[in-house]
């Protein structure tokens, strides 16, 4: 799809106001270094929220009168092929987005680049050099409207070939959630301007005039978008009056569109043509206030609408509003086969009159990566520490239409309302991070290749528990042990070799090789525990205790807190029988020792008297 169409506006004085319908709006004067005030009292802000690129100024500055139209930001090919402006802390709602894109020969080369832009993932501009003279000098102003969910804003930049985008400055604007609503779901599609007419007057609106408009809108004359007709010329008719029911939610058009309008004489034709893309759906907005004080009845005015010469509809402005009152009608065209859309109002009675008519191309949101593949990825992206060269900006897998991010491969999740990571080559990129444990976010990889970096610290723990085939981490400096998520099923290729992993190898994993696929552990001195690798210390395994050593220690530990149970209880028992062991107090000892002593002699003295009766008795026998 090429959106070579898109609706520009010429540099005309241009600036911007920040009138939002929430107050919430950003201006962004890319490249500048400082805030500044331009004529119409709009504040810009210094440039901010980029991902890469540089800084520079046009080469005439003093044929712009605004100071955020003088700087620009480039994208060179060492930012990498994309580069993004991602706007944070946006509530979830419709914004106006509108780029001020500008070359002017900034860089001496005369060759104006070729690049794509993209809003939230959706390609919604290309740019192809040459670019038309006027535009290459002064610059152009698009816009569209668009849904932010996830609280940020990425407005991304594609570089065609060795080219460099830029860009001169960035406005997002919150607006009502329900504007633009032509029956559809307004959060599938995103409105790119391809034409906001305003009839019978010139440029008007912020950038062009002091006159507002709530959604910052700006409004081009239909001059030279009208047919002209020598037999039905058209006239302009105006008014100072004022028109009832223009600023009315959710659109909240402003009351000048309707004070002007084109009505036709002779034939009562009136015809536009509008250039767009085929194959595309486009909404138009009409409007229509009766502002000629002679139609004052029902009938006066009626005319049918007739889009690629097909009659849609019959108008009559008093009978729908009454006069003085803003009226709107939109009409969606489907699939258009050309380039070309064509709008006609043929008088039915009196002159067809128009106030303002917008034609919006319908761009189909693309598909976004999963949330939280998003958040994995960005993740990986800070702890690999990719290099800006590889452009990883942006979401990684959207616009489908450009590549995914250099190393990566998407594809479509089963129910087709997402993409997911399928692959990530980053072999020989020069990293120098570690493996960030998001990694596990990412249940649809199939492959992972970061061999041959300089990455440090651990396999992730969960690595390889889900979809993952193919595993190369080989020649990095990875340490700790293989985590046993390893162990996958699905897994069909490891290499891990030439790291410093250590501990013991699980024997599933091991298996994957005797089971038809291949792995590779050579390299890592501290892996035990299968065939070709040293057997694994009886206690010890994957850098710590293994359960047979935790089991010895806990028995240990057990035996000999039993051994001191059993001393501290003999302790305590002779401790008990020592307090009840009474003796005699210290100065009783000399008398109970005398007593003793006596009671000896005692018996001594007894047994001699005794010796001696015994022989005396003894000598009568004898003498007989």
């Amino acid at each position: 799809m090429s959106l070579l169409s898109f609706f520009l506006l010429p540099l005309l004085s241009v600036s911007a106001h920040s009138y939002s319908y929430y107050g919430l709006s950003n201006n962004i004067d890319c490249g500048s270094a400082t805030n500044s005030t331009d004529g119409f009292n709009t504040t810009w802000l210094s440039d901010r929220f980029y991902t890469g690129g540089s800084s520079y100024y046009v080469s005439e500055p003093l044929q712009f009168r605004h100071p955020q139209e003088k700087t620009l930001r480039f994208f060179p090919p060492s930012s990498g092929k994309k580069n993004c402006y991602v706007v944070p802390n946006l509530p979830s709602g419709r914004y106006y987005v509108r780029t001020f894109t500008v070359y002017d020969n900034y860089d001496g080369k005369s060759h104006p680049p070729s690049f794509d832009a993209s809003v939230e993932g959706t390609l919604v501009f290309s740019w192809r050099s040459p670019w038309p003279e006027d535009l290459t000098r002064t610059g152009a102003y698009s816009d569209l409207f668009v849904f932010v969910t996830d609280g940020e804003a990425d407005i991304c930049f594609y570089s065609i070939a060795t080219d460099s985008p830029v860009v001169g400055s960035l406005q997002i604007v919150q607006v009502d959630p329900a504007s633009y609503d032509g029956g559809f779901d307004g959060r599938k599609y995103i409105l790119v301007n391809y034409g906001r007419l305003s009839c019978g007057s010139g440029q008007w609106g912020p950038g062009f005039s002091n006159d507002t408009d709530q959604f910052s809108r700006s409004w081009q004359s239909d001059a030279q978008f009208r047919t002209n007709d020598s037999e039905s010329p058209a006239r302009v008719i105006s008014t100072t009056n004022s028109i009832s029911h223009a600023g009315d939610a959710p659109n909240f058009f402003p009351m000048k569109l309707y004070q002007s309008a084109v009505t036709a004489d002779g034939k009562k034709n009136l015809e536009y043509d509008l250039n767009v893309d085929a194959k595309l759906d486009y909404l138009l907005w009409f409007h229509f206030a009766e502002i000629d004080p002679k139609m004052n009845k029902v009938g006066d005015r009626v005319f049918d609408i007739f889009i690629n010469d097909k009659n849609v509809t019959r108008i009559d402005i008093y009978k729908e509003v009454g006069s003085f009152r803003a009226y709107t009608w939109h009409y969606t065209v489907k699939n258009l086969s050309n380039t070309q859309l064509n709008v006609q109002l043929k008088g039915v009675a009196g002159t067809p009159l128009i106030s303002g008519l917008e034609n919006y191309a319908m761009v189909p949101a693309d598909v976004a990566t999963l949330p939280e593949q998003v958040i994995a990825m960005r993740a990986l992206k800070e702890s690999l520490r990719v290099p800006d060269r590889m452009g990883w900006n942006g979401d990684p897998c959207a616009p489908t239409n450009w590549d995914a991010w250099e190393g990566v491969t998407c594809h479509l999740n089963k129910n087709e309302t997402a993409l997911v990571i399928s692959r990530i080559d980053l072999g020989s990129q020069g990293l120098k991070g570690f493996i960030s444990d998001q990694i596990n976010l990412l249940s649809d990889l199939l492959s992972l290749n970061l061999s041959s970096n300089s990455l440090e610290g651990k396999i992730p723990l969960g690595l390889g528990q889900k979809s993952l085939q193919r595993l190369d981490l080989s020649d990095n400096q990875l340490t700790g042990s293989i985590p046993e998520s390893l162990t996958s099923s699905n897994l069909q290729l490891v290499l891990l070799n030439d790291n410093s992993l250590d501990g013991r190898v699980p024997e599933q994993l091991y298996s994957i090789g005797v089971h038809g696929g291949a792995i590779d552990l050579y390299g890592n001195k501290g892996l035990c525990g299968v065939p070709s690798l040293p057997d694994c210390p009886l206690f010890w395994e994957n850098g710590g205790l293994s359960t047979k050593g935790k089991i010895a220690i806990g028995i240990s530990c057990g035996v000999i807190l039993c051994l001191m149970l059993l001393v501290l209880y003999i302790i305590y028992v002779r401790r008990r029988r020592n307090d009840y062991d009474f003796g005699f107090p210290h100065d009783l000892i000399p008398l109970g020792a005398k007593t003793n002593r006596y009671h000896r002699q005692k018996s001594i003295a007894v047994l001699e008297m005794e010796s001696q009766h015994a022989k005396a008795d003894l000598q009568p026998l004898q003498g007989k």
